[in-house]
């Protein structure tokens, strides 16, 4: 086989191929052909990285580059480019962003007294977007479409931390729906569920784009407020309980209504854990609900 027959079979490779040196340049681009899914490999070779991507982008990539030559292992990672993070491609290729798998693998020669890696960029946007969708659901509440209980234990932690780290506080809101049990004897559990969901539509209205809104169990709610004092939450606390006076109206039995019971705390630098915050919420939610129902209590 010559050189010229290997150079076709290369070219036919799937995905883009490329040739490329410690310090970022491209030396040789194969594959990937296909305008539909990838922009024009060839065009970059000559090029460095540092003058081809922004900087963030190019000192990432030499990183993965000198991992694989000093390990002289099989470096993996997934990352996502489109044409206008490009500064040398023509308009070839798709418009919308892709998924990449690179595949990095240091050579055991040097290319012009230079060490070179094979970097095989395979596109996994189809396989990304399905685990995107796969991790949604897991992290979803399939009545409500809330976040589940899974969701906030992670999302709780990671704002304990920001307290932790840097005084970022975070509020939370605590509520459930009051009379539900009547409403389920008396109208159906499908009316249970109906009441729900709209109990979802009021705290997704209100959210703020920071905010989470999470089915913390049954017909239990939980909201986390990042970067949010106790002052700010008691709005929002009263927001909703606004709207749930207009928008559950409807779910009634003789004299009593589907209300918002409502509990409102703040995590605190004494906090052991985010543990202690939703304690501290639920208890101000139990006050709510022994004291009259229908109203908001701020712990």
């Amino acid at each position: 086989m010559n050189v010229e027959q290997l150079n076709v079979i290369l070219d036919t490779l799937p995905d883009p191929t490329f040739l490329v040196t410690r310090q970022g340049r491209y030396i040789q681009a194969f594959g990937g052909k296909d305008s539909q899914y990838y922009p024009n490999a060839k065009e970059l070779i000559g090029h460095n990285i540092h003058n081809v991507v922004e900087s963030e982008i190019a000192n990432w990539a030499i990183a993965q580059i000198e991992l694989a030559l000093e390990t002289k292992k099989l470096v993996i990672v997934e990352y996502e480019l489109s044409k206008s993070d490009f500064n040398v491609l023509s308009d070839e290729g798709p418009d919308t962003a892709i998924w990449f798998e690179g595949r990095i693998q240091a050579l055991d020669f040097q290319l012009n007294d230079e060490d070179v890696v094979l970097w095989v960029a395979s596109n996994i946007s189809n396989r990304h977007e399905l685990e995107v969708k796969l991790k949604n659901m897991s992290d979803t509440d399939q009545l409500t479409g809330l976040f589940n209980r899974r969701k906030l234990e992670h999302d709780l932690e990671l704002c304990f931390e920001s307290l932790k780290r840097h005084a970022i506080p975070t509020s939370l809101l605590m509520f459930d729906v009051d009379n539900l049990k009547l409403m389920n004897d008396t109208l159906g559990h499908i009316a249970g569920d109906e009441l729900i969901a709209s109990v979802a539509e009021i705290c997704l209205s209100e959210l703020r784009k920071n905010d989470g809104a999470y089915r913390f169990g049954g017909d239990e709610f939980v909201i986390a407020m990042p970067a949010t004092d106790s002052t700010q939450a008691l709005q929002l606390a009263h927001r909703i309980h606004h709207r749930s006076l207009q928008s559950l109206s409807s779910y009634r039995m003789n004299e009593l209504q589907a209300t918002l019971s409502i509990g409102v705390t703040s995590m605190l630098a004494s906090d052991s854990s985010y543990v202690d915050s939703l304690k501290r919420a639920d208890q101000a939610l139990y006050k709510a609900k022994h004291t009259g129902k229908n109203k908001i209590i701020i712990k």
